[in-house]
């Protein structure tokens, strides 16, 4: 899985908030490219 592939999930309502936070955790993607995919700060 790559950013890319999880901001378009996530653009086009695949993923939820809490899938990102997960990609996160488990070290895929930042907590900074979180913020870029949702829109809020990881962790709020």
């Amino acid at each position: 899985m790559t950013y890319e592939r999880i901001k378009w999930n996530y653009d086009h309502g695949l993923w939820s908030k809490p899938m990102v936070a997960l990609a996160v955790r488990k070290g895929v993607i930042s907590a900074a490219q979180y913020a870029e995919i949702t829109g809020e700060s990881y962790g709020s």
